[in-house]
């Protein structure tokens, strides 16, 4: 009976998931298309993602200390409140249009994104401290793979639903949906039965200085997190054209905001494809080479895409390149969840988001800055050939992740 509670509240918890990042893609395309539609900069589509990467960075050690010494899943439902009062200023921002001047709609624009950002920080943390609790150890992988698969399947239909809705119905009424989305998110949370109480500490406690650096600490001093999480940092920062997108879709590709829709939804038809294919297929044998083999196939993905001026090719890379980074992000992520001693999930989970997660709005920027001085096809080049170049220092500097198996950690 207990085990049958723990499969429905983790159902429900990929509900809450699944809708949460809906939402968030949604967002994010429309956000990018009007962005780019008020200003007509490549840098303001950067300055959307460094708005908000700042705070998601800025609170990063903090909700990993919050979530070692709160309920988790207490701190994911006010992630997804944070969420909503970021859709709640584009809502308000949407009906006052016609009484604003550009400035002031960019600046909703901003404002949201860094709302969205300070509840991100704590999102990661506190759904890492979540999993483990409904699930065993030995299923992990496996549950990794259907949260990874939810969340690539919302992924995949987040941009299309954006992009449309966008097109066919307007402005007011794709930020309606969004609201609507994350509200179904905070009820799903509400319906989880199981307690999921604060971790229990272990050993004698410190200062919060202290015990902010400990995540810190323990992720630079491990053989294998620090190479495995410093390389798909570095792919990730400067190998995604996610900021890129709105300019290949309105001037190179010539597709509008509903072929930015499926343009953004491509990667994740490829990682959603792949997470199936994972749910029943482990990777534990030789996972240090499947993770340098999948961060290099996403770098000659990102320069196909680059170089292309097809649209269809163009769809094809993009998805090729979410099949490669569902690889990357699974035995990246059960790495971290096997090696994490559970009074400390929260802590290493936050540093793991300050690698990883931020590192997407942070190479948001740089593709914007790169895009603003070098051009746009230039740009999304140079991050890819420096993708490639990462995963061969690091293949090089790091034999014990280079001979990484699963079983073995």
């Amino acid at each position: 009976m207990q085990a049958s509670s723990a499969l429905s509240d983790f159902k429900k918890l990929i509900t809450a998931r699944f809708l949460f990042t809906l939402a968030v893609q949604m967002q994010a395309v429309v956000i990018g298309w009007r962005i780019y539609e008020l200003t007509k900069d490549p840098l303001s589509l950067g300055l959307v993602g460094l708005a908000e990467a700042i705070p998601a960075l800025g609170l990063a050690l903090y909700a990993g200390y919050v979530v070692d010494r709160s309920r988790p899943l207490k701190v994911y439902r006010w992630v997804l409140t944070g969420s909503l009062l970021s859709s709640m200023i584009l809502l308000f921002a949407a009906y006052n249009g016609e009484n604003w001047s550009v400035h002031w709609q960019v600046l909703a624009l901003y404002l949201s994104s860094v709302f969205s950002g300070s509840a991100r920080a704590f999102s990661q943390p506190s759904m890492y401290a979540i999993l483990p609790k409904l699930t065993k150890r030995e299923g992990l992988s496996k549950a990794l793979a259907w949260m990874s698969t939810a969340m690539q399947t919302a992924r995949v239909a987040g941009p299309a639903l954006g992009g449309l809705i966008f097109g066919f119905l307007g402005l007011e009424v794709s930020y309606s949906v969004i609201f609507i989305l994350l509200v179904g998110a905070i009820s799903a949370t509400y319906s989880i039965q199981m307690q999921i109480d604060a971790p229990a500490l272990s050993g004698q406690s410190h200062a919060m200085v202290d015990e902010l650096k400990s995540g810190l600490k323990f992720v630079f001093g491990h053989p294998i997190l620090l190479p495995a999480l410093s390389l798909d940092m570095i792919s990730v920062l400067f190998g995604g054209v996610t900021a890129l997108l709105p300019i290949y879709a309105s001037e190179i590709l010539m597709v509008g905001p509903r072929g930015l829709g499926l343009l953004r939804a491509a990667p994740a038809v490829g990682a959603t494809l792949m997470g199936i294919y994972l749910t029943r297929v482990e990777i534990r044998k030789n996972a240090g080479r499947h993770l340098l083999t999948a961060v290099a196939g996403f770098g000659v993905c990102i320069l196909v895409f680059a170089l292309s001026q097809n649209f269809i090719l163009s769809m094809f890379a993009l998805a090729f390149s979410g099949v490669f980074d569902s690889v990357s992000v699974i035995v990246r992520s059960t790495a971290v969840q096997l090696v994490s001693p559970d009074h400390m999930r929260g802590r290493i989970s936050s540093v793991n988001s300050m690698f990883i997660g931020s590192s997407n709005e942070v190479g948001e920027f740089e593709s914007g800055v790169a895009a603003k001085f070098l051009g746009t096809v230039p740009a999304a080049c140079f991050g890819a050939l420096m993708c490639l170049l990462t995963v061969g220092i690091v293949a090089w500097k790091s034999p014990t992740l280079r001979k990484m198996d699963m079983d073995k950690i």
